[in-house]
This record gives C-alpha cells, sequence and structure tokens, in this order.
C-alpha cells in the first residue's frame, strides 16, 4: 500500500495498521476528558450508534483534509442536530480533537511534525467552521 501524501490520510492509515477499531480507544478518551459525555449516550445499542458516528466523522475528516467532494459537509450538518440534542458546542468540537489525540497516542513516534501542523490547521478550521454556524 503506498502512503498517502495527505498527513491526516496518512495518521489514520498508520493507525489502521496498528489498531483494528478506533471506536473503543476514541470513546474511552472522550469519556476520561469530558466525563459529562458517558450519560450522554443509552444503554442499550450504544456501542453501534458510537460505532457509526465514529465512522461518519472520519469520513467527514477525511474530506474536509482532502478533497472537499461533500462528505465534510456533515460536520455543518451535526452541528444543528447536536445543537438540537443539547450537546454544547465546545463538547462538539472537542471530539475531534479527542479523534486527532487518540491518532497520536497510536501513532507515538511515528506522529510527525508535518501530521501534528496538519490536525492543528485541521482542528482550527473545524472550530472556526463550528463557531461561525449560527443555531
Amino acid at each position: 500500500m503506498n502512503a498517502s501524501s495527505n498527513p491526516i490520510e496518512r495518521s489514520f492509515e498508520i493507525a489502521a495498521e496498528r489498531c483494528a477499531d478506533l471506536t473503543p480507544l476514541v470513546y474511552a478518551r472522550l469519556h476520561s476528558e469530558h466525563p459529562e459525555t458517558r450519560t450522554m449516550f443509552r444503554t442499550e445499542g450504544s456501542e453501534l450508534v458510537k460505532g457509526s458516528m465514529l465512522a461518519l466523522t472520519i469520513d467527514a475528516i477525511l474530506d474536509f483534509a482532502g478533497p472537499r467532494s461533500g462528505h465534510f459537509r456533515m460536520i455543518e450538518c451535526e452541528i444543528s442536530s447536536h445543537d438540537a440534542y443539547g450537546t454544547p458546542r465546545d463538547l462538539f468540537i472537542a471530539f475531534f480533537g479527542v479523534i486527532a489525540g487518540t491518532l497520536r497516542e497510536i501513532l507515538d513516534q511515528d506522529w510527525s511534525p508535518e501530521i501534528d501542523a496538519a490536525w492543528r490547521k485541521l482542528l482550527d478550521e473545524i472550530e472556526q467552521l463550528v463557531l461561525q454556524r449560527t443555531s
């Protein structure tokens, strides 16, 4: 497999080689950093919801960091639905940082300055997108 030239995509590729499922790691980190999220997911079926939510988020991130062919618009749509759920905007934004932090931990020494800079830029852009969106 050829490594992607896109640092965000490359970070997911490396993580995929080392970890079959990011879901438990991402949500363990989310719940650790933001304990209030523990009660935001129903007990039954929540693992499927979490997995689906993470997969859609990763799709949106990859599109936002790459071709912007449309999948990234899911972020804008989800701002509204999470507002309706009562999810604070700062927590919505934090989820993307949790994903980045999880990848950073998995990549360890392979988390390069280039990957770090790309993620910082992406997280800033997502934060701006969310903050500019009116309720």
